[in-house]
């Protein structure tokens, strides 16, 4: 039992004096006081004050994929500077808000101490750090070279962040905005146009067809309202959670927004340039081609572009060019595998994928800035027409009897 309980690890502030006689504090995860104290002395230092971090106001957020490609710049600009690794630890896990974040950079910091090397120490949290990131650390590690390696990992992360940042903008408002106009539908239908309905009762005429239509609806909606609020939030909970479960529904889904008007091919820019500036990192980190495109075939956010790069992974490993590869799937633009092809032969395959990753880029920056400046009147006018039918249908009884007066 006693056993069980030591095996569990809790934050530690502390204070004390190194070999010098300079005061220093820190934090630390470890099973107990003693253990704190302990460790500091392996490292020459000597703990005047250990207590358990209490935290007033407990964030409950996640670690994203934000918090990691900052704590990736952070390692790198540190270790450039020259600062020791275990201190760099220190100063991100002290200086991160989210508890979260601390407590899984203090858990690194722990296992680099007990002498694992960084990119195993990374791989025992494969829900943050991919293969890419680890697979890069450790070609980093085996080459010397580890500061330009978290260097090109941060800037890889920094981009891919921007790119899905940028098309999450695009997107949300529009859905924001349709999902406003659906709600103010729903509370006009259910409390506005009864009290509309109860007045018309009063004409002893007919109502024109329009608004007879918005009441038969509004009716509906008061008797089945919650009925259908269930069965929506069924379908919409069954679809996410076989989207998540299923690759055949995947397949099917990611194919279909390829082909959707104005979307797809932002999308498609988008997962080639994510394809091409995965392939120029890991290429220009030393990391074997064939091996490469396993990581890339993962970070294209894709499954049509996922299967189609296994495929060039499988051809390339048999010996076929990687231009010939990719042009027998059908998804790259000629431009795209011209450049490959120069790459390949001039031997600068990582400068050359680059250069494609930063057009298509800039491209997708260009096409969701005109996608966004399209939308916006477009949804202007569903909402208009939405909400100002529903008001047009209530006032037109009152103009029929203003017109018969």
């Amino acid at each position: 039992m006693a056993q069980v309980a030591s095996s569990q690890q809790f934050p530690f502030v502390w204070e004390g004096t190194d070999k010098k006689g300079k005061r220093i504090k820190g934090k630390m995860l470890a099973v107990s006081e003693a253990a704190v104290k302990a460790d500091l002395r392996r490292q020459g230092v000597l703990a005047k004050s250990v207590r358990k971090e209490v935290q007033l106001f407990k964030s409950n957020k996640k670690v994203d994929a934000a918090d990691i490609a900052l704590f990736a710049r952070q390692l790198a600009t540190m270790l450039q500077a020259g600062i020791p690794m275990v201190q760099c630890f220190d100063i991100i896990g002290n200086g991160h808000e989210k508890p979260s974040m601390q407590k899984l950079v203090l858990a690194i910091k722990s296992d680099i101490e007990s002498g694992t090397s960084l990119h195993e120490a990374l791989g025992k949290h494969p829900l943050y750090f991919d293969d890419l990131f680890v697979n890069l650390v450790e070609a980093g590690e085996q080459a010397g070279a580890l500061e330009t390696l978290l260097d090109k990992v941060a800037t890889y992360k920094e981009k891919t962040e921007a790119l899905k940042k940028k098309i999450k903008k695009a997107l949300f408002y529009p859905a924001a905005v349709l999902a406003v106009a659906v709600i103010v539908t729903i509370i006009l239908l259910v409390f506005v146009i009864p009290q509309f309905e109860s007045l018309f009762k009063g004409f002893g005429a007919d109502l024109p067809a329009f608004t007879q239509m918005v009441i038969n609806m509004s009716k509906f909606v008061q008797a089945k309202g919650v009925f259908l609020g269930l069965v929506v939030g069924g379908v919409g909970y069954a679809f996410f959670y076989f989207k998540k479960r299923s690759r055949p529904m995947r397949r099917t889904l990611d194919r279909m927004l390829l082909k959707a008007p104005v979307v797809g091919p932002i999308m498609e820019k988008a997962a080639i340039a994510r394809y091409a500036r995965t392939l120029a990192t890991m290429f220009a980190a030393g990391v074997p081609l064939v091996e490469a495109l396993t990581s890339v075939a993962g970070a294209t956010g894709n499954i049509v572009f996922e299967e189609a790069t296994l495929k060039i992974r499988d051809e390339v490993s048999t010996g076929q060019r990687l231009q010939r590869s990719m042009e027998s799937t059908d998804l790259f633009p000629n431009m795209v595998i011209q450049m490959i092809a120069v790459g390949e032969e001039s031997g600068s395959l990582d400068a050359m994928a680059g250069k494609v990753a930063d057009f298509y880029e800039a491209d997708v920056d260009a096409a969701v800035d005109a996608m966004s400046s399209l939308l916006e009147p477009l949804i202007m006018a569903i909402l208009g027409v939405l909400v100002g039918g529903l008001v047009i249908a209530m006032y037109l009884p009152i103009f029929k009897l203003g017109a018969v007066v």
